[in-house]
C-alpha cells in the first residue's frame, strides 16, 4: 500500500490535509496482522468512506468496515451461486451462529434472541402481537423523550382498536436536563394517575438512549420500576448494542431491541429482538406472518399448510422468525463476523465503549468551549453515559412570529418560526460546503448539535466540528440563510 498525501477542500471558506492510504483495487482493506491498533485516525481507512468526508453521524444510519462489507459481499454472492442450497440449508446455520454471537454481546441466552430488520420493525412486532383487554381499560404508557416512528407506531395501535378507545396511550413529560430519579418520579407518577382514573397501565415504552437528544435514559431504574408495578417493560435499545455496556439477564426486561446496524458495524439493516421465554407465547407471529406461524384453528381439509423449508430445531420462538418472506439476510449474516471484528482488531466491547463515552465527553466539551455554548447533561453527569454528545449553537432565538418580527435578525438573531427553515439550511450547508452531517434539535430555546463519537475519531474532530459550526453559525448572523450576503 502506498501513502498519499491528498488535500482535500472541505469549502469555500477553509481546507485541511489528510493522509489516506491507497490499497489496490484487488486487495481488501484491512489492519495487516489483525492485532488491535489504536483508535482514531489510523482505524479511519478501515472503513469504506469517502476520503472527503467526516462522519459525525454514527447515530442515524451506522457505518461498517470495508473486511465486514466484503462479508456482506461474500454471503450475497453465495445466495446468488447456490441459491437453494445457500438460503434453505445454509443460511439457517449462519442464521444461528449471528444470534449466539449477540447474544453473548448482551448476555442474554440465544433461545431468547431472534434478527429483524431493524427496530421499528420489532417495536412493531410486540405491540402487534399484545392481545388487548376487550374492558378497554389498557393504556400504552411512554415518555415524551419517544422515537417519532414508535410513537406513531402507538398511534397506529390506538387508531386500530375499535371500538374507539379500546386501547389508550398516555405520555409522561420529561424537561431536559432532567435526573434519573425524575424519569423513574415522572413514571410512578403516570402509574398512580392511569390507576386512579381507572385505567390499566399494561405496558411502558421507553428508551436505553434517545435520539434527539442523543442521551442516556435511566432504563435500568425504569425497568425495575416496571417490574415493580406490575406494568410490561418495552425497552426501545435502538442506539443501544455496540454503544452502551447491556447485560439483559441482570436487566430482565419484558421485552428489548436494539438495531445492529447502527453502533455494532453490522450492514443495514439489521436489529436483534429479545424475549425472555417467559412471554415467548404472547409473540404469536413475526411480521410480517410466514412459515413459522403456528395456528389454533383446525385446517380445512385435516391436513396442516404446506411448508416448503426443511424442518428446523429451533424453537416455535425462533423458528417463525428464521424465515419471514424472501429478503437478503445477508445483514444478519454479519453480525458474527462483526461481533469477531471488533474482538480481534479493536480489543473486545469494553475497550471500545471506553474509547467512545470518553472521547464523546471530551469533545464534546471542547466544541462547546470553541462556540462558547454549553453541552446537555444534568448535575449528575448520567446524560452523557453514552457515545453521543450534544451541544448548544451560538445562536439566539427569539419570540415572534415571522422572520421579519422585530427583533429577529438584530446581532444574528432568529425567530422561532425561522428554525425548521434555519435547521434545514445548516444541514445543506453542512453537507455542501463541509462534507459532513451533524443531526440538530430545538430545545429549551436553543438549537443543538448532537455527535457521534466512534472509534476512528479524536478529539481534533471534535474540535475541527465546533470550528465549522461556529462559522455556520457567524454566517447566520449575516443573514445567510435568507440568501443575502
Amino acid at each position: 500500500m502506498a501513502a498519499v498525501d491528498i488535500c482535500v477542500k472541505e469549502s469555500k471558506h477553509q481546507a485541511y490535509r489528510i493522509l489516506i492510504t491507497m490499497a489496490p483495487s484487488n486487495e481488501t482493506t484491512q489492519l495487516s496482522n489483525g492485532a488491535p491498533s489504536a483508535f482514531g485516525h489510523s482505524l479511519y481507512q478501515e472503513f469504506p468512506f469517502d476520503p472527503n468526508y467526516r462522519n459525525f453521524n454514527h447515530g442515524s444510519f451506522g457505518a461498517w468496515p470495508t473486511a465486514i462489507q466484503t462479508q456482506l459481499r461474500k454471503y450475497q454472492d453465495r445466495a446468488v451461486n447456490r441459491p437453494d442450497p445457500f438460503l434453505r440449508y445454509e443460511q439457517p446455520k449462519l442464521l444461528d451462529e449471528s444470534r449466539e454471537a449477540v447474544a453473548k454481546v448482551l448476555r442474554a441466552p440465544a433461545e431468547t434472541v431472534v434478527l429483524v430488520p431493524n427496530a421499528t420493525a420489532a417495536v412493531n412486532t410486540i405491540l402487534r402481537n399484545l392481545a388487548w383487554s376487550p374492558d378497554g381499560r389498557d393504556e400504552i404508557l411512554h415518555f415524551s423523550t419517544i422515537y417519532g416512528g414508535c410513537g406513531k407506531t402507538i398511534d397506529y395501535i390506538v387508531d386500530a382498536h375499535q371500538p374507539a378507545g379500546l386501547v389508550s396511550s398516555r405520555e409522561i413529560p420529561l424537561k431536559y436536563p432532567f435526573e434519573d430519579a425524575d424519569a423513574v418520579a415522572a413514571f410512578e407518577a403516570a402509574v398512580a394517575t392511569c390507576r386512579a382514573e381507572g385505567k390499566r397501565p399494561r405496558l411502558c415504552l421507553f428508551d436505553t438512549v434517545s435520539s434527539l437528544p442523543g442521551i442516556r435514559f435511566p432504563f435500568e431504574a425504569v425497568t425495575e420500576s416496571c417490574r415493580k408495578h406490575d406494568v410490561l417493560s418495552l425497552v426501545d435499545g435502538a442506539q443501544g448494542v455496540g454503544l452502551i455496556d447491556l447485560d439483559l439477564t441482570k436487566l430482565d426486561p419484558d421485552f428489548f431491541l436494539s438495531n445492529c446496524h447502527k453502533w455494532l458495524f453490522v450492514p443495514r439493516g439489521c436489529a436483534v429482538l429479545y424475549v425472555p421465554v417467559r412471554h415467548q407465547g404472547l409473540i404469536r407471529s413475526s411480521v410480517p406472518t410466514s412459515h413459522g406461524y403456528i395456528t389454533t384453528q383446525p385446517s380445512a381439509n385435516g391436513t396442516p399448510r404446506f411448508n416448503p423449508l426443511p424442518k428446523s430445531k429451533n424453537s416455535p420462538f425462533v423458528n417463525q422468525f428464521e424465515f419471514t418472506g424472501t429478503i437478503d439476510c445477508a445483514p444478519y449474516l454479519c453480525v458474527a463476523d462483526a461481533v469477531r471484528w471488533r474482538r480481534d482488531v479493536l480489543g473486545g466491547e469494553d475497550k471500545i465503549l471506553q474509547y467512545t463515552e470518553a472521547l464523546a465527553r471530551e469533545g464534546g466539551k471542547r466544541a462547546a468551549a470553541i462556540l462558547g455554548t454549553e453541552i446537555l447533561e444534568n448535575s449528575t453527569g448520567t446524560l452523557g453515559r453514552c457515545g453521543m454528545t450534544n451541544v448548544a449553537l451560538p445562536v439566539q432565538i427569539v419570540q415572534g412570529g415571522s422572520s421579519s418580527s422585530t427583533e429577529a435578525g438584530k446581532d444574528g438573531a432568529i425567530s422561532v418560526a425561522e428554525v425548521p427553515t434555519v435547521r434545514q439550511w445548516i444541514l445543506k450547508t453542512l453537507m455542501e460546503d463541509y462534507n459532513t452531517f451533524i443531526p440538530l434539535f430545538q430545545g429549551d430555546g436553543k438549537i443543538w448539535a448532537r455527535m457521534s463519537a466512534q472509534v476512528y475519531l479524536e478529539e481534533e474532530d471534535f474540535d475541527w466540528a465546533g470550528r465549522t459550526l461556529l462559522e455556520i453559525s457567524q454566517r447566520i448572523a449575516k443573514g445567510e440563510h435568507r440568501g443575502s450576503n
